[in-house]
């Protein structure tokens, strides 16, 4: 067993691990509480932990992002874009990227830095739509309250999220970062509706109960182009 808050200094973490040929990492304390200032503690334990790896040998890493590294960048966002993020969960996300990418330029490895959107599914965080959406239908609930739901956001189920990084990850063609997303926008309204028409429910939305959320932009979701050289190298 390995803790990240250990001193790792004279550890051989590669040798500890029994060399293993590839890292995927998808270590973060903390989610989803995205505004707290604990995540800047995260940064450095995560880095060093990685560097250790790569300093004794390590040829093949793969750590998921976040969209919010683009920040309140609007539209379809794509990975040669300016990252802009804009609470400490995102720049240090965004910051272990960079740091990452200056140890490239020394060790030469293979890294993909895969960008996730928005995932839904078993374990997601109990207060996302789906699992708020889900309890209503349990309870036998009247109406359903959220926001206007014209925001547009990009959806993946949790099972095909973890095959593209498991896809990512066992092929080095397609390397850097890489959007983890559908590539199709759908308003939030949307979404939840057909949600409620797939379990057979009744419930109305209540539309503009919540206000619409200054930090998130509108309009959200990720160019899936890179994403889909990598999916060719699998239809061959």
């Amino acid at each position: 067993e390995y803790s990240l808050n250990e001193n790792i200094t004279d550890k051989n973490l590669l040798k500890f691990f029994h060399e293993p040929d590839l890292l995927i990492h998808l270590a973060w304390k903390g989610i989803p509480n995205y505004n707290e200032l604990y995540h800047f503690n995260n940064l450095l334990p995560q880095y060093f932990f990685i560097q250790n790896l790569v300093d004794h040998g390590l040829k093949d890493i793969v750590v998921t992002g976040t969209c919010s590294e683009y920040g309140m960048q609007s539209g379809c966002l794509n990975e040669k874009m300016t990252s802009h993020p804009v609470n400490p969960y995102s720049i240090s996300k965004d910051s272990l990227r960079k740091l990452l990418e200056a140890l490239f330029i020394k060790h030469h490895f293979n890294f993909k830095w895969v960008r996730l959107f928005y995932i839904y599914g078993n374990g997601q965080n109990p207060n996302s739509l789906i699992p708020l959406l889900e309890n209503a239908i349990k309870n036998n609930t009247k109406e359903f309250n959220m926001s206007g739901g014209e925001q547009l956001r990009d959806y993946l189920k949790i099972e095909q999220v973890a095959e593209i990084i498991s896809n990512v990850a066992l092929q080095n063609k397609i390397q850097g970062i890489i959007n983890c997303c559908s590539g199709k926008p759908i308003s939030i309204r949307k979404f939840a509706e057909d949600y409620l028409k797939d379990r057979k429910s009744n419930i109305k939305l209540n539309l503009g109960y919540h206000p619409y959320s200054d930090n998130e932009p509108m309009a959200f979701w990720g160019d899936n182009s890179k994403l889909k050289q990598v999916l060719k190298i699998y239809d061959k």
